[in-house]
Formats: C-alpha cells, sequence, structure tokens
C-alpha cells in the first residue's frame, strides 16, 4: 500500500504542466526510492511464502539469490550494462539498438528464471539497466521499445489483470473501504511526519501526502505478483487493483483542484528564493 506510481504521477504533472517544480522533482525522487525498497521487499516476501514446506537450507539459498540478485542489479550490473552500451567492440548496439536493448532484457530473464527469481523483478532492473540518455540512438530504439509496449504488451497485461478480478463474488465492500481508508490515512500520516520533519508545513503536507498516494499501474503489478505468489485472497487482490485505480484518479484531480485555486504545491523556500516562488506559480499563470 505504500508503493508510488511513477508512470501515473509522471503523466499527471506533464498534464497539468508542473514537470519542471521543486514539487515534481521532489515527488518522484521519494517515489523511486521508496519504490526501489518496496520491490525488494515483495521479493523477500514471494520467495518465503512460494514454499510449502519449510526447508531451511533450500529457503536460505533462494532468499539470499533473490536479495544477492536485487543487489546487484541496483549496484553493479548497470555500470558494467552501461559501459558496455559505449564500447567500441558493442557493434550490435550501434547497428541494431533495438536488438541490443531486448537481447539486454531476455539475459536478465534467463538469470531470473534460473536462479527461480520472480520475472517481473527481472524486467525491472534490466529497465533500471538499460537506459543511457546519452545515447540518442539508444533512446530511439527504447522509445520505439516502448511504443509497442503500450500499444500491445500493457493493454494486455491489464487485460488478464480483468480476467483475475471477479466484482461480483471477489468484491468485499466492507474490506474495500476499510482497506482503502486504513492505507490512506496511514500514507497521509506518514508522510505528514517526514514532511515534517523535512520542514514541510500545512498544504504543502497535504499535497504531498495526496500525490505519493497514487498507486496506480506498480500497484496493481505489485498486487499481482503477490496475488500470483498466494500471498493474498482474491477479495483482497480485487481490492488492491481498486484502490490503486482510485488513488491515482484522487491525485489527479486534487493537484487539478489545487492549480486551478492558484494555491501554491509547496511553500516557498525561505531566503527569498524567487526562481522558486516562480517556477511554483508558473502552472497557474499558464493556465489564466
Amino acid at each position: 500500500m505504500a508503493v508510488t506510481s511513477v508512470p501515473v504521477v509522471s503523466k499527471i504533472f506533464a498534464d497539468l504542466k508542473i514537470l519542471h517544480t521543486r514539487f515534481a522533482r521532489l515527488v518522484l525522487g521519494v517515489a523511486v526510492l521508496e519504490d526501489i525498497v518496496l520491490w525488494l521487499a515483495l521479493a523477500v516476501a514471494t520467495t518465503l511464502a512460494g514454499k510449502a514446506a519449510f526447508n531451511p537450507r533450500q529457503m536460505s539459498f533462494h532468499l539470499i539469490s533473490t536479495v544477492g540478485f536485487f543487489v546487484l542489479g541496483l549496484t553493479i550490473v548497470p555500470r558494467i550494462i552501461k559501459r558496455i552500451n559505449k564500447a567500441r567492440f558493442n557493434i550490435l548496439a550501434k547497428h541494431a539498438p533495438v536488438t541490443y536493448a531486448i537481447a539486454v532484457l531476455l539475459a536478465y530473464c534467463v538469470v531470473a528464471g534460473a536462479l527461480d527469481v520472480n520475472l517481473v523483478f527481472a524486467a525491472f532492473l534490466a529497465g533500471f539497466a538499460v537506459v543511457h540518455k546519452k545515447r540518442k540512438l539508444f533512446q530511439e530504439a527504447l522509445e520505439a521499445i516502448g511504443k509497442v509496449s503500450f500499444a500491445f504488451f500493457i493493454p494486455v497485461y491489464f487485460a488478464i489483470v480483468g480476467l483475475k478480478l471477479d466484482l461480483i463474488r471477489g468484491l468485499s465492500l466492507w474490506m474495500l473501504v476499510a482497506f482503502i481508508a486504513g492505507s490512506c490515512a496511514v500514507k497521509m500520516l506518514s508522510v505528514s511526519l517526514a514532511g515534517r520533519f523535512a520542514g514541510f508545513r500545512g498544504l504543502d503536507l497535504l499535497n504531498l501526502a495526496i500525490t505519493t498516494n497514487a498507486r496506480g499501474g506498480p500497484g496493481i503489478v505489485l498486487a499481482s505478483v503477490a496475488f500470483d505468489a498466494g500471498i493474498i485472497s482474491p477479495k483482497f487482490y480485487t481490492t488492491l487493483v481498486v484502490a490503486a485505480v482510485l488513488t491515482s484518479q484522487v491525485a489527479g484531480a486534487w493537484l487539478d483542484y489545487v492549480l486551478r485555486k492558484g494555491w501554491p504545491l509547496l511553500t516557498p523556500v525561505i531566503g527569498g528564493d524567487v526562481a522558486h516562488v516562480a517556477e511554483e506559480a508558473l502552472p497557474v499563470t499558464q493556465s489564466i
């Protein structure tokens, strides 16, 4: 329930023309770091849940391999791959960047399959390693893969998610209401507490809490992984999916309301930083 959808939040910021602001940079920076920790926690949870019989040696090996795969995939391996990306001997990356990018993605899946690590984690780490903005050709290849993914694979994935949902027998209204109310309350309190330590007050805390509460696609993916691993029940899976959709809608509507009212997303920093004041007020000026 702590996940923040970086794609959904980024799209909201882009549509509202606030992607350049200090508020957007803060939210997205926190969301990326937070999601990495959450993916690692889910990897450990699925490892523990995937063993019907308790075998300490086998479970320890599986847990170590999963955590090791994640740690290496976030630290050493991306640096190696980025060096290979720009190496002179890498003819494939120069002349067939799309093929090279897909090969790297599949290589991650092969290693994950050999270690019995969930393939969703392999995809996440492969995307983290492959991005190399300094090479325009390679960036265009990733954009081409992204267009195909958004046009075909992602709609198919969400169609599969829809097939798993049973909104008649698999939905508990009381569970849905209780979870959304409880999870949103926890998110608001935790973000507000952290925000106060960071020096924010009042409307700033509310803006940060509601925006980081948007769970979107990643929330649905995490729910699907947990459901496939047998960690959650069908009713709770449906609850998580519905919560991910609703929290994303609320975040977009709230930010749009704040901007229409002319309220600042973040209080200007103390010390008269005119640049920060101007950039937070820019979306309001543009809308007028």
